[in-house]
């Protein structure tokens, strides 16, 4: 790969990276947005990334230097040039037989087929202005009471109907047969999809946090499903491990560029290039 030094539009004498009127964010001297605009924070890293990658074109004599200190939009053949170079800058290794093997094995909880769950649980919402410390005493004390030993039957599903912010508590808090699709993947990963072993049938030992809150759950029944063999899946799993190779390459690359960049008013440590998604 070639030295990525790029200042303005792409050129090392550009006078527009060196604009005092430019305001902020900028990318060595070229704004990405006119005055007044106010894109959230998405779509303004987006801008960032592109401006980074049009830039790296310019100082390979691919894209054409433009005047002025606003970074300018790309058309369709601009963003092809731009793609055609990473592919010739980008490698990313292709995954090995071994690797897919081994990504099968650390994964099978994932690949199953037919597994679902029988639960209920009691949801502790964190909704604005929630004292969250107070509410994961409330939680963790509901899940000391439901653990004990003593611990009478019909318990949970009085907790449930009096404590839990789910419209599952006028039924106890049952939530019926679930899948791993159907749970927020904050709960799939603890339910279904653990490496060590899959949580087990009674009252999870640990409040589960997801994005609706704090939730204690309770394993009634299980199906296991059944594990489709490794050579029905190699294809899908080389994919996946290729895509996740190629999205890591591009990200290094993006990190790169930023960091060879004067970038002002935007913090891109990590972030993804268009390209990625």
């Amino acid at each position: 790969m070639n030295t990525m030094t790029s200042t303005g539009c792409g050129g090392a004498a550009c006078a527009c990276a060196e604009s005092s009127q430019v305001a902020a964010p900028r990318i060595n001297g070229i704004a990405l947005h006119p005055p007044g605009a106010a894109p959230d924070d998405d779509t303004l890293r987006e801008l960032a990334c592109v401006e980074l990658l049009r830039q790296r074109a310019v100082h390979l004599g691919l894209l054409p230097c433009v005047s002025g200190h606003l970074a300018p939009p790309l058309g369709e053949a601009d963003r092809g040039v731009i793609e055609a170079m990473v592919d010739g800058e980008v490698a990313s290794p292709e995954p090995t037989e071994d690797e897919c093997r081994r990504h099968y094995e650390a994964n099978k909880a994932r690949f199953a087929i037919g597994q679902a769950l029988h639960l209920r649980h009691i949801l502790f919402a964190v909704t604005p202005g929630v004292d969250v410390h107070a509410l994961t005493r409330r939680a963790e004390s509901a899940l000391l009471d439901l653990t004990r030993k003593d611990a009478p039957s019909g318990r949970f599903e009085q907790l449930a109907a009096e404590l839990s912010n789910c419209p599952s508590s006028a039924q106890g808090g049952d939530l019926g047969w679930v899948t791993p699709e159907d749970c927020a993947p904050e709960l799939a990963r603890t339910l279904f999809f653990q490496s060590e072993s899959p949580c087990g049938v009674g009252v999870n030992p640990r409040l589960v946090h997801t994005r609706y809150g704090l939730h204690i759950v309770e394993v009634l029944e299980r199906r296991e499903g059944t594990l489709p063999l490794y050579e029905e899946l190699a294809p899908a799993i080389q994919q996946h491990l290729e895509h996740r190779s190629r999205a890591t390459a591009l990200r290094q690359y993006m990190r790169l560029l930023a960091g060879q960049a004067r970038v002002e008013g935007i913090e891109l440590d990590g972030a993804d290039s268009p390209l990625v998604q």
